[in-house]
C-alpha cells in the first residue's frame, strides 16, 4: 500500500525473481516505510526470501537448525562464511535460542528478517541484525509458523577485527566443539587477519 494505492509487481524471472532486480525493488519499498506483501505460493521459502529485501539470486536452504546447542553452533560454524542467502525452518519455542546463536557465530549486526504466518492474517516480518532480531523474540516471541531469512557473508572488514570480536568468534566456536587451533584458523580467513593476531586476541581474553 503506496499514498492509498495498492501496487501490483510482476515477475516472469522465476519466483522469488530471481532473474529480475525484483528484490531491489522490494528493499526501496521496506527502506521508504512502503508495506510489502506477497501472494500465496508453493512455499514460504520463496515467500520469506521475496518479502526480506535480501538477495534472492542466489540462496540455500538449510530446513530446521539442529535443536541441541552445541550442534545447532556447530552448523552455524559450517556457514559463518556462507555467501548464498540462506533460510531456516524454526519452532516458535526454539527460535530466540536460534537467532542467540546465529548472532553469537555469524555476527550480531548479521541482516536477517523473521517471518511468520506468511500470506495468513497475522503475517508479520520483523528485519534487523541478528541480535536485534533476538532481543525481540525475547521481548516479544512470535508465534505460528516461522521462517528464518539470513544474509550471506559479506567477507571480512577490517573494522570488524577487534581483539574482542575475534576471541569472541574463536571462542563461539570452540563452545560448538571445534578444536581451538582449528577455530584460530578459521577465524583468521573470516577476518582476512594472520593466525598470530588471532592468538594474540585469544591469549589477552584469557
Amino acid at each position: 500500500m503506496y499514498d492509498g494505492k495498492r501496487v501490483a509487481v510482476i515477475t516472469d524471472g522465476g519466483m522469488p525473481s530471481v532473474s529480475d532486480p525484483g528484490f531491489r525493488l522490494v528493499k526501496a519499498a521496506i527502506d521508504g516505510g512502503v508495506a510489502v506483501t506477497c501472494a500465496p505460493g508453493a512455499s514460504a521459502v520463496t515467500t520469506a526470501l521475496a518479502l526480506s529485501g535480501m538477495p534472492c539470486d542466489r540462496f540455500c536452504f538449510e530446513g530446521f537448525a539442529p535443536r541441541k546447542d552445541g550442534e545447532r553452533r556447530r552448523l552455524f560454524g559450517e556457514l559463518a562464511e556462507e555467501k548464498r542467502t540462506m533460510v531456516f525452518f524454526e519452532s516458535p519455542r526454539r527460535v530466540e535460542d536460534t537467532l542467540r546463536a546465529m548472532a553469537s557465530v555469524f555476527g550480531g549486526d548479521r541482516p536477517a528478517a523473521l517471518c511468520r504466518e506468511l500470506t495468513k492474517t497475522h503475517e508479520e516480518i520483523r528485519r534487523g541484525g541478528l541480535a536485534e532480531l533476538a532481543e525481540g523474540a525475547a521481548a516479544d516471541p512470535p508465534r505460528g509458523e516461522i521462517t528464518l531469512v539470513v544474509s550471506g557473508w559479506t567477507g571480512p572488514d577490517a573494522s570488524d577485527a577487534t581483539p574482542e570480536a575475534m576471541a569472541a568468534a574463536v571462542a563461539a566456536l570452540e563452545a560448538a566443539g571445534t578444536d581451538r587451533k582449528l577455530a584460530m584458523k578459521e577465524v583468521a580467513v573470516r577476518y582476512g587477519v594472520s593466525r598470530r593476531d588471532v592468538y594474540d586476541a585469544v591469549l589477552k581474553a584469557d
